[in-house]
């Protein structure tokens, strides 16, 4: 925890009904929290501690803060949050259910109780990487996902591209961009249809279908891959897409609505980040897992104002009936 970050205890807490909770304290939350906060709610952040970026020493295409390190912004977040009122939790929420009509409980892994009005989920989701010796020790330093972050910093070197999915046609042709010298993994799509074969080979791509068994190199980096068979390949940097497993069971009793897409199922939000439970919103890569730090920041923004806009409208409807 940052020096900044102001804490509480649970005795302080249990029982007391927050405007909002926020379970997740990434950019999303904090950025959530940032503006609920300068609305004058009472908001609390309830987060385990593992961002998905923390794997990373810097993040890239975030505007004003470019190749600062994500543990770097957090830390600007919690004190600016913490600046407006906000408080932080280091805990992990276990289940989340109705209270009352008006409010919503949600239950710690330790057995805590807490009570809010709304809750923001935005806890995000895990990169769950194929099980290959090597791979997921370099992961965010030599074994990379996203060009957008890492694509300047490994340009012109030489690069792979593991296939692992229905998304990784696209991700070949994306990293070409980078460099010159790229070769596709393609055993995971294999067979490839001859037209993906020809319009990779078209602009120089390598295609290797023999399935990678190891990567290798000292430390975090990558000097090559071990090939099944026999045999290696020489290249500097991977990318793959691991398969993204969604950090919202502690939601499962509230049965809420998912949306099915090309790289799995998530919770279904509408334009206001609202799910289908009106007092639950949920937002960053736990709704948009192809989304970065500044969309992340963009969605916990929004997500907050919705909620505030909400609240404002409970209270002026119960003021009106009294």
């Amino acid at each position: 925890m940052t020096p900044s970050a102001s804490t509480i205890t649970p005795s302080a807490a249990a029982g007391e009904l927050w405007d909002a909770v926020i379970i997740g304290g990434g950019s999303a939350g904090l950025a959530a929290s940032l503006a609920l906060g300068r609305s004058l709610r009472r908001t609390l952040i309830i987060d385990a501690g593992s961002p998905r970026n923390r794997f990373a020493e810097h993040m890239h295409t975030v505007l004003g803060h470019e190749g600062l390190p994500p543990t770097e912004l957090q830390a600007r977040g919690r004190a600016e949050a913490t600046g407006y009122g906000v408080e932080i939790l280091e805990a992990a929420v276990s289940t989340v259910s109705e209270a009352d009509a008006h409010s919503m409980r949600l239950v710690l892994e330790d057995g805590q109780q807490f009570l809010a009005r709304a809750i923001v989920a935005a806890t995000g989701v895990t990169d769950r990487l194929p099980e290959i010796p090597g791979l997921a020790e370099r992961w965010g330093r030599s074994v990379l996902h996203c060009p957008y972050c890492h694509g300047w910093e490994v340009r012109g070197r030489r690069l792979g591209v593991l296939a692992t999915g229905p998304m990784a046609m696209h991700q070949a042709q994306l990293l070409r961009q980078w460099s010159d010298d790229l070769t596709f993994f393609s055993a995971a799509a294999e067979p490839l249809e001859e037209a993906a074969r020809l319009r990779l080979s078209a602009r120089g791509v390598k295609i290797e279908p023999r399935r990678v068994t190891e990567v290798r190199g000292e430390g975090g980096s990558t000097a090559d891959v071990r090939l099944e068979g026999g045999g290696t390949t020489a290249v500097d940097a991977i990318f793959t897409a691991g398969a993204l497993v969604p950090h919202d069971d502690f939601l499962e009793g509230l049965a809420l609505a998912r949306a099915d897409s090309i790289v799995g199922s998530f919770l279904a939000v509408d334009e206001t980040l609202r799910t289908s439970h009106p007092r639950v919103w949920a937002a960053g890569n736990l709704t948009m897992p192809m989304g970065n730090v500044p969309m992340a920041i963009s969605a916990g923004t929004m997500a907050g104002a919705q909620v505030n806009a909400a609240l404002i409208q409970e209270d002026f409807d119960a003021a009106e009936a009294a």
